[in-house]
């Protein structure tokens, strides 16, 4: 089925060129050559993929800043690779391309890790800012913390790994980008839409909920008595707060 989305010539944002690595995993080839001018007139180094299977090797072999990902892909999908890439390089950033009303899939992909989402047909400068904007969050958050202790607990920021009392925890990649959020804001009141925004990258989506029971699992992994907690407290009527 053709498809009916429209890349437009390159434009030139202002400001200083990018000097990322930015890997396309997409199987049109009209869509991946107009993204690539696009991105290479802005100054990214690109690399692309037409299939899931050949994009997950890419991911991990060649270490892109940022992996751009068709949620249909032919002979493994983008939410596959999506789980798979967010496994082994939990601090690699994706940005999800769905198809307009694909609503299940934009929610199963956050869950499973991804950075941000774009519905097609979209716009090429509003692909643009949203890959400055997770590239800049993923500088910010890298340069501020590298090792941090609290409690029992240890987090290696560099590695993604976390441990409570010598023994190694299990984080899913997005537990694991909020949790490095609430190291990096020690005690700020933090509101469930700004977490939202900073750690999912959207304004009220897909609902304060996510947050709430996100932080229900960090509470059982690092806190010893999760229903008393001791680092993550409730701020009632606002959001949260990070106190270790």
């Amino acid at each position: 089925m053709a498809r009916t989305e429209m890349i437009e010539a390159p434009v030139k944002a202002k400001g200083t060129r990018e000097m990322a690595r930015i890997l396309i995993v997409e199987d049109e080839p009209n869509m991946v050559a107009g993204l690539r001018d696009n991105f290479e007139y802005e100054g990214y180094e690109v690399i692309t993929a037409p299939d899931g299977v050949t994009g997950l090797q890419r991911a991990l072999s060649e270490g892109p800043d940022l992996v751009i990902l068709d949620v249909m892909m032919p002979r493994m999908s983008g939410l596959d690779v999506c789980r798979r890439l967010k496994a082994e390089r939990p601090a690699m950033p994706i940005i999800m391309l769905t198809a307009r009303g694909q609503e299940v899939d934009k929610v199963v992909g956050l869950e499973l890790g991804a950075d941000d989402y774009v519905t097609k047909p979209f716009s090429i400068r509003e692909l643009l800012a949203r890959v400055k904007a997770v590239l800049r969050r993923v500088n910010i958050s890298s340069s501020q913390l590298e090792k941090y202790e609290f409690g029992d607990v240890k987090v290696d920021v560099r590695s993604c790994q976390v441990s409570r009392q010598g023994r190694m925890l299990e984080f899913s990649a997005k537990e694991f980008e909020l949790l490095k959020y609430f190291l990096n804001h020690r005690g700020e009141t933090l509101t469930r839409d700004r977490l939202l925004e900073d750690v999912w990258g959207y304004e009220h989506f897909p609902t304060t909920r996510t947050v709430d029971t996100h932080i229900v699992r960090l509470r059982q992994k690092i806190e010893a008595k999760p229903d008393e907690p001791r680092f993550i407290l409730t701020v009632h009527g606002t959001g949260y707060k990070f106190v270790g």
